[in-house]
């Protein structure tokens, strides 16, 4: 027991979207290597927002108790998560001391067209004046995101003793499998936490989810449920309206795209859509994540796609199972392998 190295979270665990579902997942994964540490944050940024239900369920299984704002973090590793977390505040506020600070970039540090997606220096900066560590090292999600930490240091820099992980700190997509319909119709969904920057033109909208369509269920759809008129062929349901597993069950073909001006860093929701035994179609950066498991499409190739394989089940059936075994590049075991090769720790750690 006393050999398990220290490792310790960092993170303001009231956002509601990827990162702490990302971070539920990953404590639950490590637990062979080492016991973690939740260290809670609380930012500006999510001022007044509760814990995220999957990070403090997570936390609940393990036994972890999260330490809300302590003024000293030490631990052999310590893996700060999302640091746009901070683009409110002032400074870090506390002291951070380890061999290894590990800061994983879930938001893009570019925007589409190069603009910068948040105050990227003065988050880092916060950190760095906030740490002590031998190494600090930023950890990318995807091979997209990783364009855009790399991009964004090719022209700014990084400070001395700050460098990119060699490999991507992907997010673990380990869930239950089910198997294609032998029947697929025209059924058409996407969801996604709330949003403007979520959310394509209306134009995009209307291509994606047109009144031909069998259904268009949109989850997630606070945006458009506000407006004075939305089409009456689209189901709009509130983040957190339906059962993810009610939701799965009204649609065949999951279609995803998001604002121009905003691009997904990983894109879970699409690994969702996949174990569920769906066809995933989105944009053509997105789907690069996961390689030929999502169609890469332009909005007005939808609709041919979709017909193509509602005419050929059997074609459908094969690209579900196919992009299925691809998820297991993203399984907890994988993601392991990758944990311990970043941080050094050794793989036959008793938990």
């Amino acid at each position: 027991m006393t050999n398990r190295p220290r490792v310790a979270y960092v993170l303001d665990p009231r956002f509601p979207g990827g990162t702490s579902s990302a971070v539920a997942e990953e404590i639950a994964a490590i637990r062979p290597l080492a016991r973690p540490e939740l260290h809670a944050v609380s930012s500006r940024m999510f001022s007044g927002q509760e814990l995220s239900p999957a990070l403090a369920a997570a936390c609940d299984a393990a036994g972890l108790e999260p330490v809300w704002d302590a003024p000293l973090i030490a631990a052999d590793t310590v893996i700060l998560h999302n640091p746009a977390f901070l683009k409110f505040d002032a400074r870090l506020g506390r002291r951070i001391i380890a061999r290894e600070l590990i800061v994983v970039t879930h938001e893009n540090f570019l925007r589409p067209g190069g603009a910068e997606g948040f105050d990227v220096a003065g988050c880092l900066d916060r950190i760095d004046r906030g740490t002590l560590a031998l190494a600090k090292t930023l950890a990318p999600v995807s091979a997209h995101n990783r364009a855009t930490v790399t991009d964004w240091a090719a022209r700014n820099g990084l400070r001395p003793g700050w460098s990119v992980a060699a490999a991507d700190w992907f997010n673990i997509c380990e869930f239950p499998l089910s198997p294609p319909t032998t029947t697929p119709r025209d059924r058409r969904g996407r969801h996604s936490r709330p949003g403007f920057e979520k959310f394509p033109p209306r134009a995009v909208l209307d291509l994606c989810f047109p009144p031909h369509a069998e259904a268009n269920v949109i989850l997630g759809a606070e945006v458009l449920m506000a407006e004075e008129a939305p089409p009456p062929h689209w189901q709009l349901h509130p983040f957190r309206g339906l059962d993810l597993a009610r939701y799965f069950e009204m649609i065949d073909f999951m279609v995803y795209f998001t604002a121009p001006t905003w691009q997904e860093s990983f894109g879970r929701v699409l690994a969702e859509g996949i174990a569920a035994g769906k066809v995933v179609i989105s944009d053509p950066e997105t789907a690069s994540g996961f390689g030929s498991a999502v169609i890469a499409a332009r909005p007005e190739e939808v609709d041919g796609i979709i017909a193509g394989l509602v005419a050929a089940p059997e074609r459908y059936a094969a690209r579900v199972l196919a992009a299925q075994a691809a998820l297991a590049g993203f399984s907890a075991d994988a993601f392991r392998a990758r944990f311990a090769a970043a941080t050094g720790l050794a793989r036959g750690v008793a938990a």
